[in-house]
């Protein structure tokens, strides 16, 4: 089953986008499997060309430009289907797709000026150019508002300077988007984040690289540190409806809440490897899937693979550039920092699972481990997110007077089905000034709960009940482990000059 086979009946697929879709996924197929040596290709950087012109050939990133522009239409459950598509054979090449996608061309067009849209997204379609977001600098990355590239205004062109890194596709994309803020005459810096399209094809906005980085995993995607110091047409300045930083949250939540597209196939692609290797490898004379521990193994990683599939349907309801998501912080962030997690963990179990044979670089076991680790760290360190879970819930719960967790969850729209699973495991009152380490526990409850309540609403549109009642097991049990991780009050310290009296091995009785 696939994220497709609920989305034709639920959402309204066309048979056309089936048929779309199984194109590219015969082309990934062939590109990996026939054509590309992909054990070779997964361990040096970049890409072939001849395999990025053979998947480009078929515009999967149509499906993110709308109709008018000659595009798909820009339909959420077309993209996250396409990026599920991608991510089972190559989670690099669905970030490619998604940085793409969320982070330049649905940026565009919500916000870019009418002016340059259409000679742009003709460029992706019939040039097949790529496009990404510069927003970290080396000095403010979690920090992206204190930022320091800025830009004055010099008659209709916008004059944009400073340094960015950890942009994907760097010196790959002939389009960036550059997050700045304007200089006063006084030289401080506004408050308020603007956007700047960047045309690699024009002299005045090149961004210059000086330096690519050694990335540890995702090595088809470039990274580096880049030099910014170019001239754009007013054109080119991307218009919010309200402000620049609310045009920021929109952006990133939108991205955020759409990382089950890349986890759907990843996760997928994971469980199938897990199930095949386990029937074939014997251990004691019988199959590995017949131990109990592996089969506790392979259950948590369905239990992944049916959640990924309630959020990728939840995204698909919920992200449309028609709504502003600027204030759907608590849906973003729970999505992507639980997917994000769940991805991590499937590729250890995996990893742990294949044993010697999976410790290798070029094998799906270790590439996925390390492929899948900065997922939990870009567009949001998964542990400052999950901090700002819990501040947004006890925000909520001071607004009601309400202190009892369950009480609250009960009522509230995002987790009054799930929160039944715990009446007396949530059933506390909330210290509503908690220190970071417990927001960031009680984030990762919380998390999971919002996650619970999304696949029992995929339950109910008809996904196989089975994976529904067993992925709610899993969950419910992860849960209420937690829960007694978060209710212990002792707060461990660091001892920071801890040299002096800890040298083990005088206390050796020779």
């Amino acid at each position: 089953m696939s994220i497709a086979s609920y989305l034709s009946e639920d959402i309204g697929t066309s048979v056309e986008f089936e048929t779309f879709r199984d194109t590219f996924r015969d082309k990934l197929h062939k590109v990996f499997s026939m054509r590309g040596d992909f054990d070779e290709v997964s361990t040096q950087r970049g890409l072939p060309p001849f395999m990025m012109r053979e998947i480009q050939s078929v515009t999967p990133l149509s499906v993110f430009i709308p109709e008018e522009y000659g595009g798909r239409g820009g339909h959420v459950h077309e993209c996250q289907s396409i990026l599920a598509t991608a991510s089972y054979e190559s989670l690099a090449l669905s970030l490619t797709i998604g940085i793409n996608g969320a982070l330049f061309l649905q940026p565009l067009t919500k916000y870019g000026n009418e002016a340059i849209k259409g000679a742009i997204f003709e460029r992706f379609i019939e040039e097949k150019n790529l496009g990404g977001l510069m927003i970290t600098e080396p000095d403010y990355g979690t920090d992206a508002l204190n930022m320091q590239t800025s830009y004055t205004k010099e008659d209709d062109t916008y004059h944009v300077q400073g340094t960015k890194h950890w942009a994907g596709l760097t010196g790959w994309a002939d389009f960036f988007l550059v997050a700045a803020r304007r200089q006063g005459a006084n030289g401080d810096l506004g408050r308020d984040i603007d956007f700047f399209v960047a045309d690699m094809n024009q002299p005045e906005q090149m961004i210059e690289v000086e330096e690519l980085y050694e990335n540890l995993g995702l090595y088809m995607i470039p990274y580096g540190r880049n030099h910014v110091d170019i001239q754009v047409p007013e054109t080119h300045r991307l218009q919010p409806e309200s402000t620049g930083i609310k045009m920021m949250l929109d952006i990133l939540h939108r991205s955020r809440i759409e990382f089950p597209g890349m986890g759907m196939g990843f996760l997928q692609r994971i469980l199938d490897e897990a199930l095949e290797h386990c029937r074939e490898r014997f251990v004691g004379g019988k199959p590995l899937i017949e131990y109990d521990q592996v089969r506790r193994r392979i259950a948590d990683i369905q239990a992944a693979y049916t959640a990924c599939s309630a959020m990728c349907l939840h995204t698909s309801e919920h992200a449309g550039t028609e709504n502003n998501l600027a204030g759907e912080a608590l849906s973003a962030n729970a999505v992507k920092t639980v997917v994000t997690d769940l991805m991590q963990d499937a590729a250890q179990s995996l990893l742990q699972l294949t044993g010697g044979t999976g410790y290798r670089l070029n094998h799906v076991a270790g590439r996925s481990v390390v492929d899948s680790r900065p997922f939990q760290i870009f567009e949001g360190s998964n542990d400052v997110l999950y901090q700002q879970i819990s501040e947004s819930v006890l925000k909520s719960m001071r607004s009601l007077k309400e202190k009892n967790l369950y009480a609250f969850l009960s009522d509230h729209d995002m987790t009054h089905r799930a929160a039944d699973y715990f009446e007396d495991t949530l059933d506390f009152e909330v210290d509503l000034s908690l220190p970071q380490r417990k927001l960031v526990e009680l984030g990762r409850i919380l998390g999971r709960v919002i996650s619970m309540e999304l696949t029992i609403e995929l339950g109910d549109r008809g996904f196989r009940s089975d994976l529904i009642s067993n992925c709610l097991q899993v969950f419910q049990k992860d849960v209420d482990s937690r829960v007694n991780a978060y209710r212990n009050h002792q707060l461990t310290d660091v001892v920071e000059d801890y040299v002096e009296g800890s040298a083990w091995l005088e206390y050796v009785n020779a």
